[in-house]
């Protein structure tokens, strides 16, 4: 049986402690600090979630919200039309952006455009070209990277110009809640004080996401890594030749396929096997073979191998 990714017991250690008052230390300066040193940025608030982070990003927006037609997060559009914000939708990829469809748009000044590290988390964004078209074209660029904070090739997390997360379970900083948004531009967080104030989160929760910061990078790179040999070994997957941290296979018959694996590739908790079309993956039919969602000890060849075994079974090799 396979293990959902869960809090490390460092993590949970910290957390009791705080929660039991025997400790001290100021964890919020503390992993704010270290969030400074992963993103570049100056300007950094913990909040209580992503979606909390990403309400405070796109409020500060004056402009329309850029969002793209997969591979994004659904959040994105439900936060910007609940702040009254006109929502463009910009063609991809199958979830990569492509930055000559900007092109295409017709877009007002002081806009943004918010998006994922990884589309659909199974293909790396190429964040420094977004992040140049982007500000040729005054448009502001808020990357929501859960998946890709800590990114030990510096390519994810660094160029936009505002940097979002959030640290709730399955995330890689998995905490089970909490979140941050960083940036060099001051004026976002004098624009939003009020969404601030509602989302102020606990030292409890600052202190495990001060753990979970320590090793980030070694995490990522663990999953991409593993992901990476699923894709070496399983034909045809979507994006075969991106970093990522989950597999997409596009199949007519996912949704009975999907039920075959969910049967023999069990968890003790959440499953890591989702069907699209999906919004968040890809508005296609597929099977996703969330990588992420697995505990670290799940990431060895064994049990990589048995997912490839049983991908093979089904007739997707």
């Amino acid at each position: 049986m396979f293990k959902f990714k869960t809090p490390s017991e460092k993590t949970r250690k910290i957390m009791s402690e705080v929660a039991l008052g025997n400790s001290s230390t100021n964890f919020e300066d503390s992993c704010i600090e270290k969030i400074r040193k992963l993103t570049g940025k100056d300007e950094v608030k913990i909040t209580t979630s992503g979606n909390n982070s990403i309400f405070i990003a796109l409020a500060s927006v004056n402009g329309d919200i850029i969002v793209p037609d997969q591979g994004g997060w659904h959040g994105f559009k439900q936060i910007a039309k609940f702040l009254n914000k006109n929502v463009i939708t910009l063609k991809t990829d199958l979830g990569l952006i492509n930055t000559e469809y900007l092109d295409e748009l017709d877009i007002k000044e002081n806009s943004a455009l918010i998006y994922t590290s990884f589309a659909g988390y199974c293909a790396e964004q190429d964040t420094k070209a977004i992040a140049e078209c982007c500000k040729d074209k005054n448009i502001i660029t808020i990357e929501d990277a859960s998946a890709g904070i800590g990114d030990s090739e510096n390519r994810l997390g660094k160029y936009s110009d505002i940097i979002l997360a959030s640290t709730g379970s399955p995330k890689i900083i998995n905490v089970g809640q909490g979140g941050f948004i960083a940036t060099d531009n001051s004026e976002i967080f004098k624009k939003t004080s009020m969404p601030q104030k509602l989302s102020k989160t606990s030292e409890i929760v600052c202190s495990g996401i001060d753990s979970e910061l320590d090793n980030v990078s070694e995490k990522l790179d663990l999953t991409v890594n593993a992901t990476n040999y699923l894709k070496k070994y399983i034909p045809n997957v979507l994006h075969a030749d991106k970093r990522g941290i989950n597999v997409i296979i596009q199949h007519d018959d996912a949704k009975s396929i999907a039920w075959n694996l969910k049967k023999t590739l069990t968890t003790d908790k959440s499953g890591f096997i989702t069907t699209c079309p999906n919004y968040n993956r890809i508005k296609q039919k597929a099977i996703a073979i969330e990588i992420k969602n697995l505990d670290y000890s799940c990431l060895e060849k064994e049990y990589l191998d048995k997912i490839i075994e049983e991908i093979e079974i089904n007739n997707l090799l």
